[in-house]
């Protein structure tokens, strides 16, 4: 191996140990790392998480998630937030943050 290789293997090595971690709200708390891999979630825009009798409806993924599923969790702030696969509106949810009273 050459030097150059030798220490272009050690810089991908290193990258490839660094832990994932989750990322902040735009109000400055931190999404959790089990939901989030510092892309997958962002504030909730107008109508695209409905309440209703069934639970909480995401009409671009077609889901409805039960009031009592696991994926919600308290939001740290008076928001409401959602992580889904890559951040895409149209995936499937992996948290859903609802502030209390919700």
């Amino acid at each position: 191996m050459t030097p150059l290789s030798v220490s272009l293997s050690a810089a991908l090595l290193a990258l490839a140990c660094i832990p994932a971690n989750a990322h902040d709200a735009p109000t400055g708390w931190s999404y959790s790392a089990s939901c989030c891999d510092n892309q997958d979630c962002h504030p909730v825009a107008p109508g695209e998480v409905v309440a209703t009798p069934r639970g909480y409806s995401i009409p671009a993924s077609g889901e409805t998630i039960p009031y009592n599923d696991r994926r919600i969790k308290p939001s740290g702030d008076s928001g409401m937030h959602r992580c889904s696969f890559y951040g895409f509106k149209d995936a499937g949810t992996i948290c859903l943050y609802v502030p209390a009273g919700s």
